[in-house]
């Protein structure tokens, strides 16, 4: 955070989370601050404010990269903000910007939502796929170029 601080970039993390008592669907739900989780709780999914401020961003973004849902989406009560994501991503590709979501969980969710093909490109390869942006030569590359 502080690198990218440094260089200028604009990290946009949760502001708040919605949080759940147990891991299933109808646990008890309640929205804490990020940093304000009491230890009986756990963070289930993006809040309307965090899912708010990622909207803004994601509309005004020419390139949107996106790996991995921002809650359980398996379950349908914490399911809300990759839902959300998902559709800010549909609503940017439509407005011109390309959108990939790399990764399997990722794959999965906006497949299962009805987003895959709403989107400009989806990558299974979400670890891979982050190395490459990175610059990192992958194994598989490598083995045919020798």
């Amino acid at each position: 955070m502080k690198e990218a601080k440094e260089k200028g970039v604009n990290l946009s993390l949760s502001v708040a989370t919605v949080c759940g008592q147990g891991f299933d669907n109808d646990t008890p739900r309640q929205i804490f601050p990020i940093d304000q989780i009491p230890d009986e709780w756990e963070g289930m999914d993006a809040a309307p404010e965090s899912l708010e401020n990622w909207r803004k961003i994601i509309l005004a973004s020419k390139t949107v990269l996106w790996n991995g849902p921002v809650g359980v989406f398996e379950l349908p009560n914490f399911a809300k903000g990759t839902l959300q994501i998902a559709q800010d991503l549909a609503d940017a590709t439509k407005a011109g910007a390309y959108t990939l979501v790399g990764g399997g969980d990722s794959v999965a969710a906006v497949t299962q939502m009805g987003f895959a093909d709403k989107v400009s490109y989806v990558s299974t390869g979400g670890g891979a796929m982050l190395e490459a942006i990175e610059g990192k030569i992958l194994p598989g590359i490598a083995a045919i170029q020798d």
